[in-house]
């Protein structure tokens, strides 16, 4: 099934958490990035130094926080990797990666009605694979240098152009996404911009950044 950039709906934001926080400290901080203007959904990924998945307890104490905080905005709240705990806790999703659960198989752990987000990397066939198994959007990247992970594969804008042209499911731009950058993504037709360090380091803090990007994505949407 295809379809056009100008069918689709406009580009949005999605927030990816600090690897590493402490939620309670993290909770204003994430109110005013929130509140500072559209955002689609927040994925929780946290890590621990090693750059593993953090423990259950971790991530079930941080969704009891923030979590609230997210949804009573509309924002979806997505987690990352653990598809048993994204069901446990009631988030609205789960994210997995290619070395986490299959789509199939996250899909039967949260259900008909819960969002399925799938890593694809640079790659067509991944994407495509993601899609025939019902996954709610595609994950394309690293665009950018990244400081929060040491991305696998370096994507270019062309795959989300290509994917938009083809493909409904909606794909996500990720990887070093800043205010700086932010533009060629959505004109090469991202659905969302997956965004981390480039609103929580920002300079003139996460509400500016919120602001920013929001103006952006405005701006080009318009171009389209």
């Amino acid at each position: 099934m295809s379809t056009t950039v100008d069918e689709r709906e406009p580009c949005r934001l999605y927030l990816i958490t600090p690897p590493r926080l402490e939620p309670r400290a993290f909770a204003d901080t994430l109110k005013a990035a929130l509140d500072a203007g559209d955002v689609a959904s927040l994925q929780l990924r946290l890590k621990t130094e090693a750059e593993e998945t953090a423990d259950a307890d971790t991530i079930r104490r941080a969704t009891e926080i923030l979590m609230p905080i997210a949804q009573s905005r509309d924002v979806a709240f997505i987690i990352n990797d653990r598809a048993d705990l994204a069901a446990e806790m009631n988030a609205d999703g789960v994210h997995v990666g290619q070395d986490d659960l299959s789509c199939k198989e996250a899909r039967k752990i949260v259900g008909a009605d819960r969002i399925v987000g799938v890593t694809c990397h640079n790659s067509r066939h991944l994407a495509m694979v993601a899609g025939e198994e019902g996954a709610d959007y595609v994950a394309f990247g690293a665009f950018y240098d990244t400081d929060t992970k040491a991305a696998k594969t370096r994507a270019e804008p062309e795959i989300l152009s290509w994917w938009t042209e083809t493909f409904v499911v909606p794909c996500v731009a990720i990887g070093g996404i800043t205010v700086e950058n932010a533009a060629p993504l959505v004109r090469a037709g991202a659905d969302f911009l997956a965004v981390s360090s480039g609103v929580w380091a920002h300079s003139e803090g996460p509400a500016a950044a919120v602001r920013a990007l929001n103006r952006i994505l405005s701006e080009e949407q318009r171009n389209i």
